[in-house]
């Protein structure tokens, strides 16, 4: 345990010389769970996943199908607004720019509000998931998420606070407005990027 403890601490100050933790953040070496509700059960038989809203080609697909989309690969750091930050944490999953490429957006497209199981939303600017790092991950550091990390499903917006990498993901709803998602309607930050500390609707 203490020599977990320094590890812990080294790395935290090697992040901070690099720049790599936010303000207000710790680093962590173990990855927490953190959720509102129960962790719901996973049907391949039944689950689906569908974009639609402001684009040209709305989709609907099988797990089976969503499987068969090109793989994509990023290591990126994670920020979640409880206060710790885990680093270079492997994601594996389907390129929210390959889901765009299929779906092409309106122009008058600007945001989307991600829609999960037992009814959970976040909003993201598109402008934030229309980068080369955003997926939608099934495995994390070499292994299939866990059902309490988001199986099968899980959004990954490493620039912004954990809670806009939506668990469970089952679809994206394209608007041409910022419609609030479940947190930011009890009090969290419409945006919530880590360096600005942008965690509550009172942050600037």
């Amino acid at each position: 345990m203490f020599g977990e403890g320094n590890e812990r601490k080294e790395l935290e100050r090697k992040m901070q010389q690099e720049g790599r933790l936010p303000p207000g953040q710790a680093a962590t070496l173990k990855w927490p769970v953190l959720h509102y509700g129960g962790v719901p059960r996973f049907d391949p038989a039944s689950w689906d996943f569908k974009v639609w809203g402001l684009v040209a080609q709305p989709l609907r697909l099988t797990w089976e199908e969503f499987g068969a989309l090109p793989r994509f690969h990023i290591t990126r750091d994670f920020h979640c607004v409880t206060r710790w930050s885990r680093f270079d944490n492997q994601w594996t999953g389907v390129a929210f720019r390959e889901l765009l490429r299929r779906v092409q957006a309106k122009p008058e497209a600007a945001h989307v509000l991600i829609h999960a199981e037992q009814g959970f939303t976040a909003n993201v600017p598109l402008a934030d998931l229309d980068r080369d790092d955003v997926l939608l991950a099934t495995h994390h550091d070499g292994e299939a998420l866990t059902p309490d990390h988001g199986y099968p499903l899980r959004l990954i917006v490493p620039h912004l606070y954990a809670w806009k990498s939506v668990k469970w993901v089952r679809g994206l709803e394209f608007l041409d407005r910022d419609v609030p998602g479940f947190w930011e309607r009890n009090g969290y930050h419409m945006y919530g990027d880590p360096f600005r500390e942008q965690r509550f609707d009172t942050d600037p």
